[in-house]
């Protein structure tokens, strides 16, 4: 049974008092007219629920064609005046016989390449001037089991959903499988094959192979063969289309504001004629998991492997198999499966608890997970904290023990369930807000899982009523049934050879293994009615309108500020923003360590007395968040709640800063995950980037540089706690609470918590680089990876600024960045198929007067690295000579267009916009021009741009290329560390 949420009209028309322009949309709900008249719509006889007694869903409306196409259609206005259609073929990569390996995937790319209803290369600039932006709107997806083509298009109206849904048609059914088309599109995919290579993939079809041994799915990644893609011709691709893309595989979901009767309407006239030739071919045997020859209850391990990465960390997961069967999708199988759900979530807690303990692998989990439709499996994971991971299997194997031994308390049981039911009363209150395009894909995941679809308040009522049933002793029994199974699988993946063997791998898998008790936690629950307060209560001293939307802000007497919207059209949703300090602007050179641990810590260290498993129960039934991040002028708390919780949420923030606790058990474990994760970073171009490109933009600032093994193990946790007490208790404070607030009631949270808050001190002056940006010029400095010797990656980038006063400014460079990154699309991608997704971006910090910058970057064959470099810098040319076309602009404009229009109706937008408004004027002067500066921006001002910042000074290049080719690199100037 999958989620469906009900939606109704939650657009909320905007009433301003800044002067700001009318980008509200008036109602696009497409009225039913006389001709529409579905023929084969069966109200009274909806496929999805044939043979189940779950409640059907009455929004949706089913219908079957007589070719045997099924389809489903709802209204939905969320976000307004937009239509999600999906159209799903049953048919993936295990549908690809020995010589097709990878012939799926490619076939979802020469879809869009050409067809009956587009020419070549058209479909995407063509959804593009409509407003659906590429990879995002209009995209598809190749799975072992479908092929789904998504299109989500903004300001629909009759017109433009008819063509679309006619378009979509022609495209399944009628694509130009041609040589030509052929030629086009296979450099394309085997780019892609290229960028997603390496340690990664070899270690996912290693695994692949290992828990599906004896099954389709053990060698049928989507991604394919490069042998079997290269032999590919159009009459072998032509067979595959014939034979898979027919109606009888076909399911087609259509959610947009209009009523269901047009859209029934719509799918009936442009699908109706599509016919399969000949007769129609059965999926083949998909298979299922049998146990190896000698395997017997005592002994029930099979297959083994062993997978030997450098730089990877260790890990070990092993899976108890079942088959696949395809149930029967009623009530009673959903509450057995709620059981289940809430036994994981007991085990997973126990596992956390160990870890936290001082266990010795860094995380373990459980999950049961029906994989393609091939293995019900149960899949145990850890990592091991050292090279000792027999000690932490022997911790995992023994938790899971003593769950099967003895059940779990009532307090625990507690825990799990008030966590999943605060979980569905959420999505019951956010029903009606559920975007079209989400309920579109949960249509489309129900098919592919072969079960219905039901509603929040069907899961919330099923859950409910299974209470009575939530006893130590069901749980229990519902544990056991996790672990049941006779196939038991495992893969070990380890840096180095000679770490362990399968023999040793079996013989410790097969071990007895002794219950262990230590993680059980029967605490009772922790009240906040009993924590200490913040401090005195303090109400603000002024309380003044912003003008936009009816925001306010507050001004509290310690130094805090807030800014508080109240909106009703997102019901149970609040969002909480805390912006303190002055982020890595107050970060000492010598501390980007502790920044880097504090990400991963600081969360977890404690508040007053409670320590991370309190907090915890603390939570657990309440709807609170915790998220912490460092931009570049302020760190950020947030979590997402609702009102009923919005004060715990505050006080959970505001404990943070006046209370924080220091418990080292966290950072321990950040610093062992920083250095286990340090290890994998030379092994492919895109680790090598995320270990050091910020570093380098930053003109090789200390601060940003991912710390390496000997900096991480001189870090203590004394000075990890010298740093952020520091960090926390200075600077300005500003609170955002954005959503559905009752306002006196927010406003008196805010005096109990923030306003209660010790007066802030002034940000302390540390010792700092100053600003910069690497110089440029022809050479490029060159770093290197270890992985495979086809990959590559490079950038080329040119400083901009930053500050709020250049918000304008930094709207019209994404439009710039958009145009170069189309055209390097074009260029790199559909023209010379030399890489999968280049693309250019642009960043502008608001809270410095510096530091953004626009870069473009690609994933390349090592020989090809001079041709990105020449496209880029013609492009950069072109721009700053001619500026983009007028087609050229407004292919990103309507995109841009539309995304305001679409989301500008939920409140973070607004929290976006406005934060840091509070202290900073900018952000609330600059906000009338924010649609107009996108709207009106002409090919002239984008010109200028690309002439102030992109032919002012050479752009900063860099490449990764494989250590091997280093010395032979063009325009090579090696960077050291």
């Amino acid at each position: 049974m999958t989620f469906i949420a009900r939606a109704a009209g939650a657009f909320l028309p905007l009433v301003l008092l800044l002067p700001l322009p009318a980008i509200a949309q008036e109602s696009c709900f497409v009225q039913a007219s006389a001709a529409d008249q579905p023929q084969y719509a069966r109200p009274d006889d909806p496929w999805i629920y044939r043979g189940t007694d779950i409640p059907e869903d009455e929004n949706w409306l089913f219908g079957e064609l007589p070719t045997g196409l099924r389809y489903a259609v709802r209204q939905n206005d969320v976000p307004p005046c937009q239509m999600s259609l999906r159209v799903r073929i049953d048919a993936g990569s295990l549908h690809e016989n020995d010589a097709e390996r990878g012939y799926a995937h490619l076939l979802e790319h020469m879809v869009f390449r050409e067809s009956s209803t587009f020419g070549p290369g058209e479909a995407i600039p063509h959804f593009q001037r409509l407003g659906a932006s590429f990879g995002f709107d209009t995209n598809a997806t190749t799975s072992p089991t479908a092929t789904t083509f998504k299109l989500d298009l903004p300001n629909a109206n009759r017109t433009t959903m008819d063509d679309s849904v006619r378009r979509f048609a022609g495209m399944v059914a009628a694509p130009t499988l041609s040589s030509a088309n052929l030629a086009a599109d296979l450099p394309i995919v085997l780019a892609e094959r290229r960028e997603s290579a390496g340690a990664q993939r070899r270690v996912a079809d290693q695994t692949t192979a290992t828990f599906f041994a004896g099954q389709r799915l053990a060698e049928r990644s989507p991604i394919g063969t490069a042998e079997a893609l290269e032999a590919a011709t159009q009459e072998s691709v032509r067979a595959f289309h014939r034979r898979w893309y027919r109606p009888e595989n076909a399911v087609v979901v259509l959610v947009g504001d209009a009523d269901p009767q047009v859209l029934a309407a719509m799918v009936e006239r442009h699908f109706a004629d599509w016919r399969g030739e000949g007769p129609l071919t059965p999926a083949p045997d998909f298979g299922d998991p049998q146990a190896p020859a000698g395997a017997d209850g005592e002994n029930p391990v099979g297959e083994l492997t062993v997978i030997v990465e450098p730089g990877q960390p260790r890990g070990l997961t092993y899976a108890i198999m079942r088959p696949w069967v395809e149930v029967v999708d009623n009530l009673e199988y959903n509450r057995q499966n709620l059981l289940g759900s809430v036994a994981t979530a007991v085990v997973n807690r126990r596992l956390e608890n160990r870890a936290r303990a001082g266990g010795s692998y860094l995380f373990a989990g459980v999950q049961r997970d029906k994989i393609s439709r091939s293995v019900d499996g149960t899949f145990v994971t850890f990592a091991p904290l050292t090279e000792d991971w027999e000690a932490a299997l022997v911790d995992v194997r023994g938790v899971i023990a003593d769950a099967l031994a003895s059940p779990p308390s009532q307090a625990e049981i507690d825990q799990a369930v008030a966590s999943f039911d605060v979980a569905f009363v959420d999505s019951v209150e956010q029903s009606r807000i559920q975007a079209g395009s989400l309920l579109a894909d949960d249509i489309t995941n129900a098919v592919d899982i072969r079960e219905a679809v039901a509603s929040p308040e069907t899961f919330l009522e099923v859950f409910r009523s299974i209470a009575p049933r939530f006893t130590p002793e069901q749980v229990q029994d519902a544990t056991r049934e996790l672990f049941q199974g006779e196939v038991i699988r495992g893969v070990m993946m380890v840096p180095a050879p000679g770490e362990v063997t399968e023999a040793e791998l079996r013989t410790a898998l097969s071990a007895p293994v002794v219950a262990s008790d230590d993680a059980r936690d029967n605490t009772a629950a922790v009240n906040f009615a009993d924590l200490p307060a913040i401090g005195e209560p303090a109400a603000p001293t002024a309380v003044q309108p912003l003008g936009v939307l009816g925001a306010e802000r507050l001004t509290f007497a310690n130094g805090v500020r807030a800014l508080i919207l109240g909106r009703d059209n997102e019901p149970g949703r609040v969002t909480v923003r805390v912006r303190f300090g002055d982020g890595m602007a107050g970060v000492a050179a010598d501390e980007g360590v502790y920044a880097e641990l504090g990400e991963l810590a600081l969360v977890n260290s404690g508040i007053g007395p409670l320590g991370q498993n309190d907090l915890d129960r603390l939570a657990a039934d309440l709807k609170v968040g915790f998220d912490f991040d460092i931009g570049e002028g302020a760190f950020t708390f947030q979590g997402l709640t609702r009102q009923e919780d919005l004060e715990e949420q505050l006080y959970l923030f505001a404990a943070k800063l006046a209370m924080p606790s220091w418990d080292p058990a966290p950072f321990e474990r950040a610093r062992a995950s920083a250095l286990i994760a340090y290890e994998s970073y030379g092994r492919d171009p895109n680790g090598v980037l995320n270990r050091d490109l910020e570093w380098l933009l930053h003109d090789r600032d200390p601060r940003y540089a991912t710390a390496d093994a000997a900096t991480l193990r001189a870090a203590t946790p004394e000075q990890f706690r010298a740093v952020w007490e520091r960090l926390l208790a200075q600077g300005p404070v500003e609170v955002d609470v954005f959503g559905d607030i009752d306002r006196q009631a927010t406003i008196d949270a805010l005096s109990r918590t923030f306003g209660a808050l010790a007066d802030r001190t002034p940000v302390t002056a540390v010792a700092a680089p100053d600003a910069g940006f690497p110089a440029g010029g022809p050479d490029a400095t060159t770093l290197t990876h270890s992985g495979d010797p086809d990959q590559a990656a490079a950038l080329i980038a040119w400083p901009l600024g930053g500050g709020s006063e250049g918000i304008v400014q930094s709207r019209k460079l994404d439009l710039l960045a958009q145009v170069f990154s189309n055209r390097l699309l074009d260029g790199l991608r559909e023209r010379a198929g030399a890489a999968y997704t280049p693309f250019a971006t642009s960043s502008w910090p608001l809270d410095r007067p510096d530091g953004g910058y626009l870069f473009a970057l690609v994933q390349i064959e090592p020989s090809l690295l001079p041709a990105f470099f020449d496209e880029a810098e013609e492009i950069a040319s072109d721009l700053a000579t001619n500026g983009p076309t007028a087609d050229e602009l407004e292919r990103v404009i309507e995109p841009a267009r539309q995304y305001l229009l679409r989301a500008q109706t939920g409140h973070t937008f607004w929290l976006n916009q406005l934060q840091g408004a509070a202290f900073d004027t900018n952000r609330l002067v600059y906000l009338p021009s924010i649609f107009r500066d996108v709207d009106e921006a002409t090919p002239a001002e984008l010109q200028a741009l690309a002439q102030r910042y992109l032919s002012a000074r050479p752009g900063w290049r860099l490449q990764v290329v494989p250590a091997a080719a280093s010395t032979a690199a063009p325009a090579a100037a090696a960077a050291g560390r």
